[in-house]
């Protein structure tokens, strides 16, 4: 059964060797500055903060959290040994079956061991790190939820949005056009009326992850989060907005966002691996209440340079959802597919098909392409044969140089779904669109019985030579 709060997965990634600790490291420069050290290899552990210049002994720092499969498996519920394919299938299963338990109301919890409100409310006397040198400032949300309730409805949704701190009760909110949490708050505004908003930080990271992904509109995060926990998530209503929160989480704050209330934020290091352009006007959230956990841990995930703790965790959900979708789609014999994090989970896709007619891999490219969770920000597409593994950039690579005829193999498809993080996008501020390429990197099929043999062992003798010299075998994968 999966962990059910921060500090249960905390502990689970310890015992797994996944967890490192960093004493003595500032938040004006020097934790972000070792996160961007850690995030640069993937598998790398976790990062503990503690001992912060300027912040009392026990106020902590999380960061570097899901750029390793293990603990993006222990967040699931799952052993720290599921591989990446595993983690897919389970991905897959998840959407297919869509366990929803609805969160349960409780009387207390931890989150409520310390509770500001008015002239005492300080989000300040959080840890919270300017995380690139050219950010506009410190970021308490990055692996957040922010709550919002639906004036139509009883929906309520948590996004992940970033979030700037700008004073001791005043926060910036950055939310897409089209995301959930900005449809709602647009409905408030048409009506002249504030939106009132709760921020979350530090909670179970299954709950971050959802609140990262493509949630149908309507669905709530927190129903979907207890389908993966086995129970509902025990949430208190926070007391000037009524908006459920965790009651084990570790920081949450409210407060209301008026119409027109805007402050400038950002820039922020990005998980394309640029800056976010300059600061511009984005909704202000006006706090009312703060309160937090004895000895805080606040979590950070970090955009930057891929590999980025923003998106790593987000590839084995969308390659799920992209074999999902295209044999909905009625595409057969897709044998695997992986969203590469060098393109952030989203620019480059890569789905490995074992070729049963004429035009397959061509049509198959298509679909991943436009496909609802693989069209957004998508800027490649490369279909592979069956003996090419997705997830192998070298065996992508080699397959590109050696069955790749660009007067053949090459697709442009103009005026794809795109986003302002998308640095070559085009159009204006309120229709971002890009050009993406189907690359078919499949034998030809009209030369699929006379292709020239691969020089690599047969799977008989792979077995054969693994099983006898077992102990002499590097890992497979």
């Amino acid at each position: 059964m999966p962990t059910k709060d921060l500090r249960d997965w905390i502990a689970e990634l310890e015992r797994a060797g996944e967890v490192t600790g960093v004493k003595g490291a500032n938040t004006t420069e020097e934790i972000g500055g070792i996160v961007d050290i850690y995030m640069r290899k993937m598998g790398q552990p976790a990062v503990l903060f503690d001992e912060i210049p300027g912040y009392p002994k026990g106020h902590r720092v999380l960061a570097n959290i899901l750029t390793s499969i293990p603990r993006c498996a222990i967040a699931l519920g799952q052993p720290a040994n599921t591989t990446d394919r595993e983690l897919i299938q389970w991905w897959r299963k998840y959407m297919g079956d869509k366990p929803s338990i609805p969160p349960r109301q409780v009387n207390g919890g931890p989150l409520l061991e310390n509770v500001y409100e008015g002239e005492k409310v300080d989000i300040t006397k959080i840890p919270t790190p300017k995380w690139h040198e050219g950010d506009g400032g410190p970021f308490i949300g990055t692996a957040c939820l922010v709550i919002m309730k639906d004036p139509d409805s009883d929906w309520v949704n948590a996004g992940c949005y970033r979030i700037q701190v700008h004073g001791k009760d005043v926060a910036g909110l950055m939310m897409s056009p089209g995301k959930h949490g900005r449809l709602i708050m647009t409905k408030y505004h048409e009506r002249g009326l504030p939106c009132p908003v709760a921020v979350v930080t530090g909670m179970h990271p299954a709950l971050f992850m959802l609140a990262g992904l493509e949630v149908p509109y309507g669905k709530s995060e927190y129903d979907m989060a207890g389908g993966i926990l086995g129970e509902g998530v025990e949430v208190i209503n926070m007391p000037k907005t009524g908006l459920p929160v965790p009651a084990n989480a570790e920081i949450a704050f409210e407060g209301f966002i008026a119409p027109g209330d805007t402050i400038m934020e950002g820039p922020l290091g990005e998980w394309t691996g640029y800056y976010s352009g300059e600061a511009r006007p984005e909704p202000a959230i006006r706090i009312a209440t703060f309160m937090h956990r004895n000895n805080p841990i606040l979590v950070g995930a970090i955009p930057g340079v891929p590999p980025n703790d923003n998106t790593f965790y987000f590839g084995t959900y969308r390659c799920g959802a992209v074999w999902n979708q295209l044999e909905a789609a009625g595409i057969p014999g897709v044998q695997g597919v992986w969203a590469h994090e060098a393109g952030g989970s989203r620019f480059w896709l890569t789905v490995s098909i074992k070729q049963m007619y004429g035009g397959h891999s061509k049509q198959a490219g298509m679909v991943a392409a436009s496909c609802h969770a693989g069209a957004f920000n998508n800027r490649w597409v490369v279909v592979v044969d069956d003996d090419i593994d997705p997830s192998n950039i070298n065996d992508v690579i080699w397959a590109m140089c050696t069955r790749v005829d660009a007067r053949e193999d090459l697709e442009i498809i103009k005026g794809g779904w795109s986003s302002a993080l998308d640095p070559m996008c085009y159009d204006y501020d309120g229709d971002r669109r890009n050009t993406r390429t189907i690359v078919d990197a499949c034998i030809p099929w009209s030369r699929i019985k006379t292709f020239p043999k691969v020089a690599r062992n047969s799977k008989e003798l792979e077995s054969k030579v693994r099983e006898k010299f077992a102990k002499f075998m590097p890992r497979s994968g």
